[in-house]
């Protein structure tokens, strides 16, 4: 009779449950390291005082009516004479570093400064994320994809010529980091599934982005240069540029904190 044979019941299940303990073990720190599934989670982006806004620009907003604006505006450094924006389009604030613009802003100089402040280190914080889940995902072509949450990077443009899913729950969190534009062809849509929130999705780009005719999108859309918004174009989430915002009877609306 074997050793093993001669063990009791109860020393026979320790050994058992500590042998599936040591092979699980090699699994997970040697072989396995393929079987570690998904990308890691991401932490959302801070936005700071940034994140109270609908719309902020460092060099203005322009408008071909009527636009709807659901949240806050403001521009700065910018004259609040840039703000094209009028009072009837926008439901919430509209706030400007001077006594120019619409006739219903209110001017709060320090506060624009410290929310063009924030919005740069959110913009730094996206762009600085390491160790992307997915690396120039389709050539920059995401349309028609279902996309996981994660990190993405691109170092060219990326474009949206077809409906692109993004599919999670709503704790998940989607970073986009790209080198180039952003461009989103007209009546095409970014669409949430699963439960994803557009509070959770951040579009960080070097280059402009362009929202085409009747298009839709969402998240929060970080833009080192211009955001444009062709006719009748609308988005569920934040347009925040380090140069000029143009909407052309766009629909904007801030989405859910």
């Amino acid at each position: 009779m074997t050793k093993f044979h001669q063990l009791s019941a109860s020393r026979k299940r320790l050994l058992a449950a500590a042998v599936a303990v040591a092979v699980v073990g090699i699994g997970t720190a040697g072989f396995g390291a393929s079987a570690v599934a998904g990308p890691l989670p991401q932490a959302p982006v801070a936005l700071g005082v940034a994140g109270t806004f609908a719309i902020l620009s460092q060099t203005g907003v322009t408008d071909v009516p009527s636009s709807v604006v659901t949240g806050n505006v403001g521009a700065s450094p910018i004259t609040g004479a840039a703000i094209l924006l009028t009072c009837p389009e926008v439901t919430g604030t509209i706030f400007s570093v001077d006594a120019g613009g619409p006739a219903c802003k209110v001017t709060d100089a320090t506060m624009l400064t410290t929310a063009i402040g924030d919005m740069g280190i959110a913009y730094t914080d996206a762009a600085g994320r390491s160790n992307p889940d997915f690396v120039n995902l389709g050539a920059g072509e995401i349309g028609g994809r279902t996309l996981q949450p994660g990190l993405y990077k691109w170092s060219t443009d990326v474009s949206i010529s077809n409906d692109v899913k993004l599919a999670g729950g709503p704790d998940d969190v989607f970073i986009f980091q790209i080198a180039g534009n952003i461009s989103e062809a007209p009546a095409k849509n970014v669409i949430l599934t699963g439960g994803v929130q557009a509070k959770n999705v951040f579009w960080q780009t070097a280059g402009s982005v362009t929202l085409g005719t009747t298009a839709h999108f969402e998240g929060t859309i970080l833009s080192k240069t211009l955001i444009a918004m062709n006719t009748g174009a609308s988005i569920n989430g934040r347009l925040l540029a380090q140069t000029a915002v143009t909407l052309q009877s766009s629909i904007i609306t801030e989405p859910a904190k």
